[in-house]
């Protein structure tokens, strides 16, 4: 037995646990996120200062950049290391709740020990205790129950031991990792107990890979030999699993197109032939032009979002959709023939099938022509600048803003042509961080890399304000690369406290900070839909009230200057060349203040998504806009 406290035991024990997969055994828990107060400082910050053994603590700035920072780390690591996150009582342990749901969304094990208050009660109400009248049992903590795969509260130190070893079993869980959230009561925390030596003692976690049932490939299989042209889509599974090298092969062995998924991209190599490239919403020509012509949909490691299937609209009428998934719950989506399976061994078992009966499928040059048609889309979008025959490529916007924009900032660039000047001058294995706004759909159809898994948008969620964070965790993960930020000026306003901590841990990370003054996406969004010009751009309110004044002049590169950042500006290509290639050079964090026309995003690619538009209305566009969206809803599958 080893008598010390809840707390010490919990830090013994997170440097005590390991993971395997495919043979190849690493260290589990690289170190604790953590922000202290007095709900934490005393009990695990105590542990974390007498005895942390080989855990790493880093300071955090804000709660949730700090557990984005973690998630981040987890999701470069293929989920096989994470750094665990601490915060003190209430408002800091609110702030990582948003944090937890992006993680879950997008199945990325983030382990989460917010504090809590007293077990005894004795002192009630503490500092920051959150008081429920109905239930005194009932803390800010149990907000975490909505967004967590496990949660758990430990009320007496001997509750530790199986709290842990269940969270262990869910973030190495293939199917089932996400958030877990284990509520640590301030007092508990610093409660001794004689713990048994048995806890303490190196513990490998073995991440497996789901078999698929026989029969499972065997009508996966019937499904497509019976197809002429498939189309698979290659989500997160795939990187997960390692699969990329198999799908290819796969593709090209069979005669198949396959389509990328945020998640999935940079899984296989975008150079391949049989790479369509991004898929749905934010997909491109290429592969949503495919993916309504093909007879059955091979999804592999996908979820199966909005995004991607475009609402459900996207497929064409009758057809079959085909998972390939560790999770059940995936797996059963879209009325489809499923296979609950590891991702590489299911697409080796069909592979094994479908050479038997000497499958090929019927496509002839429809796949040559799709990518040919966006390879010409793509030039025209990398040449894109203000000229004599400047037009926005997004239709929709208040008629002021361009003129305005340009007068205020005296900017030339638009956002493709910075996007498409980035992926030609930095590093090749360069890793690409983003989240929000209309960066992803411009990443997701312009972004081309042969180095797998240096690409990290977190679309599931869509969480604004995980860029900044997602870059210092990918940073933490691979040193040796260059990780770039790519952010829009909303998001930077959002959350970029911890820009400050990769300064601190000497962490360099490059954010490419796009202004085009406000949230152009969403401005994007309402005035297509017949919405005015309502609180989505940073002007000034005016004279009679409104949020309709002059656009706001904001100098993001002075702001990041006073962090011991290394600043520059760019307004056209040439400052935007230059200010890339010095900051290859440096050896601290860099941000770049570029400054994109609005309305250059890219937009369209005959994909729909529905969103809740107004069913009456005074405004004959938005009742326009309600009349298309019902037309759009008539194509699209029910469930």
């Amino acid at each position: 037995m080893a008598y010390m406290t809840t707390a010490q035991a919990l830090v013994r024990f997170l440097d005590s646990q390991y993971v395997s997969f495919d043979g190849q055994e690493n260290k589990f828990v690289d170190g604790i996120f953590t922000i202290f107060g007095h709900g934490i400082v005393c009990g695990l910050g105590e542990a974390l200062d007498s005895s942390r053994g080989s855990l790493t603590v880093y300071q955090g700035k804000n709660e949730q950049g700090m557990a984005h920072a973690a998630m981040a780390f987890a999701k470069q690591n293929n989920r096989r290391k994470i750094i665990a996150c601490a915060s003190s009582i209430g408002p800091g342990a609110a702030n990582m709740i948003t944090a937890a749901a992006t993680a879950t969304v997008n199945h990325v094990p983030l382990l989460l020990f917010p504090a809590d208050s007293f077990s005894t009660r004795q002192p009630d109400p503490v500092l920051q205790q959150f008081e429920q009248v109905n239930s005194l049992a009932v803390t800010t903590n149990d907000a975490y129950r909505a967004v967590c795969r496990y949660w758990d509260r430990i009320a007496r130190p001997e509750q530790l031991m199986s709290a842990m070893v269940n969270a262990m079993r869910v973030l190495t869980d293939t199917a089932e990792t996400g958030a877990v959230c284990i509520s640590l009561p301030q007092d508990v925390g610093g409660e001794g107990y004689d713990f048994p030596e048995e806890f303490f003692k190196k513990r490998v976690h073995r991440i497996t890979r789901t078999v698929p049932a026989p029969e499972e490939a065997e009508e996966a299989a019937e499904l497509l030999l019976s197809a002429k042209k498939p189309l698979v889509v290659c989500g997160g599974g795939v990187r997960y699993s390692e699969a990329g090298e198999e799908l290819e092969k796969f593709c090209e062995e069979f005669h198949i197109p396959f389509a990328e998924t945020q998640s999935g991209k940079t899984a296989c190599l975008s150079s391949h032939p049989y790479n369509l490239g991004g898929l749905g919403v934010t997909g491109n020509s290429a592969g949503n032009r495919i993916a309504g012509e093909a007879d059955v949909i091979l999804g592999i490691g996908t979820r199966f979002s909005d995004f991607t299937t475009a609402s459900k609209s996207l497929f064409g009428e009758g057809a079959r959709v085909l998972p390939i998934n560790t999770s059940r719950f995936d797996a059963y989506k879209l009325g489809a023939v499923k296979v609950v399976a590891d991702a590489k061994l299911g697409i080796l078992a069909l592979t094994e099938r479908l050479r038997a009966a000497g499958y090929r499928s019927g496509y002839s040059d429809e796949i040559r022509s799709a990518k040919e048609e966006w390879e010409k889309e793509m030039e025209f979008l990398s040449a894109y600048s203000f000229g004599e025959d400047f037009k926005p490529l997004i239709a929709a916007g208040d008629p002021r803003t361009i003129p305005e924009f340009r007068q205020l900032t005296g900017s030339t660039l638009t956002q493709t042509a910075v996007v498409a000047k980035v992926r030609e001058l930095i590093p090749a294995d360069a890793i690409c961080v983003g989240a929000a706004g209309s960066l992803p759909g411009d990443l997701q159809r312009m972004w081309t890399s042969d180095s797998r898994y240096s690409y990290n948008m977190e679309y599931g969620y869509s969480c604004m304000g995980y860029e900044i964070a997602g870059a210092l965790g990918s940073k933490l993960a691979a040193p040796e690369r260059e990780v770039y930020a790519m952010c829009g000026d909303g998001s930077y306003l959002m959350l970029h406290s911890e820009l400050v901590t990769s300064v601190q841990e000497r962490r360099k990370i490059n954010v490419l900070l796009f202004d085009n003054s406000g949230f152009g996406c969403i401005n994007n969004l309402e005035m297509s839909n017949g919405i005015g010009n309502l609180a989505t751009e940073f002007r000034f309110r005016d004279a009679d009230g409104n949020l309709s004044g002059d656009l706001m002049p904001i100098d993001f590169a002075a702001c990041a200057a006073g962090y011991g950042v290394k600043t520059y500006r760019a307004g056209n290509m040439e400052e935007l060349t230059a200010a890339l290639e010095d900051a290859k050079k440096q050896t601290v964090s860099t941000l770049i203040d570029i400054k994109v026309l609005p309305k250059t995003m890219t937009d369209g690619y005959g994909a729909w998504w529905h969103v809740g538009v107004a069913g009456t209305s005074e405004n004959a566009k938005v009742r326009e806009a309600f009349e298309k969206k019902e037309e759009n809803l008539k194509k699209a599958k029910k469930f």
